[in-house]
């Protein structure tokens, strides 16, 4: 294809997606594929019209040198060609950053300021700003934010009750997966129609793990707030705790805030309660009791959440699962519906076994979807927009 493209990247600490569009009003994807394990053994994938253009282990660790190794393999292909402008990924925007801005030097700082915000997102995020700007240089270099999407959330869903001094300069919830969410919610409009899907939870099942109550397609409530450990117990993230946890952690143990960083981070939620792993596709084949038992508690959270979001919304049409877990565990699906069953929820085991499209039986009373997330066209689609903004 010839013509102006763009290129996207989500960086994050054990992972990077990429993927080359059009440069056209509704990006058309020509290349994508991602870089897994980083830190540990990378893998290098990549597919172009349903066909692999890679697939190989890569000896180089850490983001910048797997950043440079992509864009070498961009260049040698002729994917690096006609980029015209880059869209980037970012964590968190703060209460200034909430809609798609173009990353000039001052942006970039301000959004540095925010890494504590998302230490494991954010400088990550930021370091493949840098490597895009420094490898395309005449660029549209756009930053997209995970939680923006949140942002116009009503004031008091986002509160804590804390002292207005912390509140005023920025500690309040600001949820995050919002592309995610966004990418959701214009499927459902599609599908549903302007009410996009009425009263619904969206469960985003990934590594990290988040609920967002959504009416007529506006986020309304969501699980995580100032941070993203907040909400049901993730990978390796501890998810919802009594912040008198941390105070024993403190007091008690003598725990300093890197080292109750690394605890909450890396070494809790599925990891940490199994003792056996944070993935699921491991911890479902387990005969490990403590793996069962972190699954069981697993379910329940989320089915508690989706309990807390329902009354937030004053009731529920439709359940939507998304993300990796969500979109390939069927198990969960039925674990997590049946304890939503009072809510008047109701799988069609058949089609929760095939997890596309709709999976809920014909009189269930609320309409459960498996929806695939598509993150990287949220961010291509900004793009697109802010090229528009920028040559008026």
């Amino acid at each position: 294809m010839s013509g102006p493209r763009l290129l996207t990247l989500n960086a994050g600490s054990s992972s990077l997606k990429f993927a080359v569009y059009g440069l056209q009003p509704e990006p058309p994807l020509l290349m994508s594929g991602q870089v897994s394990g980083l830190g540990v053994a990378p893998r290098f994938r990549a597919r172009a019209e349903g066909a692999s253009l890679a697939d190989e282990a890569w000896p180089t660790v850490g983001l910048d040198a797997v950043l440079e190794r992509l864009f070498g393999w961009m260049d040698n292909t002729g994917w690096s060609l006609d980029i015209a402008a880059v869209g980037h990924r970012i964590v968190h925007g703060g209460l200034e950053f909430t809609r798609p801005t173009v990353l000039t030097p001052d942006a970039v700082g301000r959004l540095d300021r925010l890494s504590l915000l998302a230490p494991l997102h954010q400088p990550f995020n930021l370091q493949a700003v840098s490597r895009a700007q420094a490898r395309f240089p005449s660029s549209l270099q756009v930053g997209v934010f995970d939680t923006a999407f949140h942002a116009a959330q009503p004031r008091v869903a986002r509160l804590y009750a804390l002292p207005r001094d912390l509140i005023d300069e920025g500690v309040i919830a600001y949820g995050f997966h919002g592309l995610s969410y966004e990418y959701i919610a214009g499927v459902l409009k599609q599908r549903e129609g302007p009410q996009a899907g009425g009263r619904t939870i969206v469960l985003h099942l990934g590594s990290g793990v988040s609920l967002c109550a959504l009416d007529g397609g506006r986020s309304v409530a969501t699980t995580m707030g100032f941070s993203a450990l907040d909400g049901p117990p993730m990978s390796t993230r501890s998810g919802s705790l009594d912040p008198g946890v941390l105070l024993y952690l403190m007091q008690a143990k003598g725990l300093g805030g890197q080292e109750i960083a690394d605890l909450l981070y890396h070494r809790s939620g599925l990891l940490g309660l199994s003792g056996v792993s944070g993935d699921m596709v491991t911890l479902l084949a387990s005969e490990d009791p403590r793996a069962r038992e972190a699954l069981d508690v697993y379910v329940h959270r989320l089915a508690r959440q989706v309990g807390a979001l329902a009354a937030s919304l004053g009731g529920l049409d439709t359940l939507v699962f998304t993300a990796g877990v969500g979109e390939n565990a069927p198990s969960i699906r039925e674990r997590v519906c049946r304890r939503c069953a009072w809510l008047g929820v109701a799988l069609d085991p058949d089609a929760n076994t095939s997890g596309r499209g709709r999976i809920s039986a014909a009189e269930s009373a609320v309409k459960v979807l498996v929806v695939p997330t598509d993150e990287e066209l949220v961010i291509a689609r900004a793009v697109v927009n802010a090229a528009r903004r920028s040559a008026r």
